[in-house]
């Protein structure tokens, strides 16, 4: 297998496999405000909570020449919840009697599906038949290019569609709210830091906390390249929620105890739960100010969890984000997570003394050498390659082509 130099000095395989999605939650309407979206996009745009940087725009919903869907894929799946078909069902129950969300969950069925909804569609939370035609079609031809053709980086997508206009749902226009100007401004300063920016790398502080295997924060559920999977586990004191990739795991007590004091702060926060009927509830305060959610947040960040079965293969997913140091208001985003044919979780080998940084930090070197070569010969300056294009495969202007692996690209 061939492989771009710049890129296997610079950026490694073995960082790219660890920098799937930098930011997990990164937006993708920053982008599209730069970027306008394809026809295409129409109804079904590009995840943008949690494929961000790390999944690349119009990795969903679109790739590629649409597809007829299959006959699972044709109907919104939202229309099709047991709860919906009959809103007397009953998630079944747990030996203890609490409603069982226990089983190996997903969030692949949600890549089509962008974090805020297109001005045109206004207030409405689902989209028209022809809006999701469109969306079904290129779900299918996603889900077919990854089956069939791609290789050693393979998207995950579902076998449903939903027929979702975005996951923000509060605000009714589906839009996130402003950042606040401290929070555009931090952001601003933190931008170019991990091995999705244009470096320098001279130290581990260079990289983020995902470069690094440590975190991807609570926004773990949120679909990205691949990895979305989600083991829940239920006891009758504590719910546990582990997440496939950067193998993060949630103890959530169910017993009343308070959260633990403020000046205690820790990357996952402080999860309390409790039962509101059906639905299990999360509270989780005390973050510190280094993971991402939508982007950096502040430690005033806190979040309402509600997860409720609706569906013997379905859990509706609502979040509430409240942090005034971040946005102007508070906002809720909704997907729903739901069970794939033989889908497993398998240890996901990443950990912050595996190799990752320490390549980086030697491309850094081999890349200020072939600077210096070249200045001292009068050449022009090499080109700086950045981890996206090995996901996205696009040309990035100014930068060397990247080469695939497999694809007939050599």
């Amino acid at each position: 297998m061939a492989q771009n130099p710049v890129v296997s000095r610079l950026v490694p395989a073995a960082v790219a496999v660890a920098t799937l999605a930098l930011v997990p939650l990164q937006l993708v309407t920053d982008a599209q405000q730069q970027t306008p979206a394809a026809p295409a996009a129409a109804g079904g745009g590009p995840t943008s909570l949690g494929a961000g940087r790390g999944g690349g725009r119009g990795l969903g919903g679109g790739r590629g020449p649409a597809m007829k869907p299959s006959a699972l894929r044709a109907i919104p799946a939202e229309t099709t919840a047991a709860k919906v078909k009959d809103p007397s069902w009953k998630a079944p129950r747990t030996a203890w009697g609490h409603p069982d969300l226990e089983g190996i969950w997903t969030s692949d069925d949600m890549r089509g599906i962008p974090t805020s909804r297109p001005a045109a569609q206004g207030d409405r939370e689902s989209l028209t038949p022809e809006e999701f035609a469109r969306r079904a079609g290129g779900d299918e031809s996603s889900r077919d290019r990854a089956v069939n053709q791609e290789t050693f980086l393979r998207n995950e997508f579902g076998v449903r569609t939903f027929g979702y206009t975005s996951f923000v749902v509060e605000p009714a226009n589906g839009q996130i709210p402003p950042i606040t100007p401290a929070a555009a401004a931090r952001r601003k300063a933190m931008a170019n830091v991990g091995t999705f920016g244009p470096g320098p790398f001279n130290t581990f502080t260079d990289f983020s906390l995902y470069d690094r295997c440590i975190t991807r924060g609570v926004g773990g559920i949120f679909p990205v390249l691949y990895g979305n999977g989600i083991r829940i586990v239920q006891t009758p004191n504590e719910v546990i929620v582990s997440y496939e990739m950067i193998h993060d795991t949630r103890v959530i007590p169910l017993d009343g105890r308070p959260h633990v004091a403020s000046a205690i702060t820790q990357y996952m926060g402080d999860a309390r739960g409790h039962w509101d009927g059906d639905t299990l509830v999360v509270e989780t305060t005390n973050f510190t100010d280094k993971t991402s959610f939508s982007g950096l947040h502040s430690a005033q960040l806190k979040l309402t969890e509600r997860f409720t079965r609706i569906d013997p293969q379905m859990i509706d997913y609502r979040i509430r984000v409240e942090d005034p140091a971040t946005w102007t208001a508070p906002f809720t985003v909704r997907l729903t997570i739901t069970q794939q044919p033989g889908y497993q979780l398998y240890e996901y080998s990443c950990h912050e003394g595996n190799g990752a940084v320490g390549y980086a930090l030697s491309g850094e070197r081999a890349y200020e050498k072939m600077v210096a070569d070249a200045k001292a010969k009068g050449l022009p300056i090499p080109p700086r390659t950045m981890g996206m294009e090995v996901y996205s495969g696009a040309a990035v202007e100014g930068r060397e082509p990247v080469r695939e692996f497999g694809g007939g690209k050599e």
